[in-house]
């Protein structure tokens, strides 16, 4: 029982984001130095399409005592013919406990990256489109090659929206989002949710559906609010690919916890959670993540 889940009062939290490997806004020394301080005993580094930090990650939670998960965060896209006619939404999923040194894995894993830096790209031309209107200076390739160089993760949007901030177009990340950055959005690399299930079980890993309840993100809360609705999607298209529920979320209310947590429990899946913390603010270690979830992952302490 992972040392007896370390401590009976131990904070868990398995959805933190990185600044080295994604668009998180701490790197690995502070974020790990900051969860020692808020008592977190169980920990992974779950960044986009982004496996490059888990050694390091391990390293710094080995020497603080915690047990490591390796994680990563995929983008998938999927579709269901009962729901926007079939048109697919996009929706994330986390991996745990995989090999970090898979080659399938890493090799799919470059070329979403590599992907990114195009659709970085097409986004701006589209945003200089929405500048122009405003009678806002565009972007130009010195603007895009600055920004590519300050980001030591996976190129996204939301480092697109804090040089927007950084440059004064905009006053917040999130205002970027809703003045220009939704309405230019370009689709990520299609990954389905058999081949996203493929590669991190083929690492050895677990497949767990993140937030799926999120109502300002990318979850079936885009497909539909009905909380039934949405387990009878994951039972009638996504199940065999999964194994397991992200049920604790600091955008899921009590209900929506109460509900998928029963729902996994009677499907035989994993229950996991974190804080999906950007540390924006520094959110680690909020959400009530019950010890037991740290059991479902057995005795070894993988990286």
């Amino acid at each position: 029982m992972l040392e007896e889940t370390l401590s009976k009062h131990m904070k868990i939290d398995l959805h933190i984001h990185s600044r080295e490997c994604s668009d998180g806004k701490m790197g690995l020394p502070e974020i790990f130095g900051e969860a020692r301080k808020r008592g977190i005993g169980m920990i992974s580094i779950a960044d986009h399409d982004n496996v490059d930090c888990q050694e390091s990650a391990a390293m710094l939670a080995s020497k603080y005592g915690m047990i490591y998960i390796s994680g990563v965060e995929l983008s998938i896209s999927f579709s269901h013919p009962k729901y926007r006619g079939s048109k697919p939404v996009s929706l994330d999923v986390l991996g745990y406990q995989y090999d970090t040194r898979d080659r399938p894995l890493l090799e799919k894993l470059k070329e979403l990256r590599e992907h990114r830096r195009i659709r970085a790209e097409q986004i701006v031309e589209k945003l200089n489109h929405e500048l122009s209107r405003n009678g806002v200076k565009k972007f130009t390739q010195k603007d895009l090659d600055t920004l590519e160089k300050s980001v030591d993760g996976a190129l996204g949007r939301p480092h697109i929206a804090d040089y927007l901030t950084r440059i004064g177009v905009v006053s917040s990340r999130q205002k970027a989002f809703d003045k220009y950055l939704i309405k230019c959005n370009v689709p990520k690399m299609p990954l389905s949710l058999k081949e996203a299930s493929k590669l991190i079980r083929g690492a050895g890993g677990k497949l767990i559906r993140a937030h799926p309840n999120d109502p300002n993100g990318t979850s079936l809360n885009a497909c539909t609010p009905s909380l039934s609705a949405q387990q009878q999607i994951i039972k009638d298209a996504m199940r065999p690919y999964l194994d397991g529920l992200e049920c604790w979320h600091p955008r899921h209310t009590a209900k929506t916890v109460s509900t998928y947590l029963t729902f996994a429990q009677d499907e035989g899946m994993m229950a996991t959670g974190g804080s999906d913390c950007h540390q924006q603010p520094i959110k680690m270690g909020t959400v009530s993540v019950p010890s037991f979830v740290a059991d479902q992952f057995g005795s070894e302490k993988k990286c």
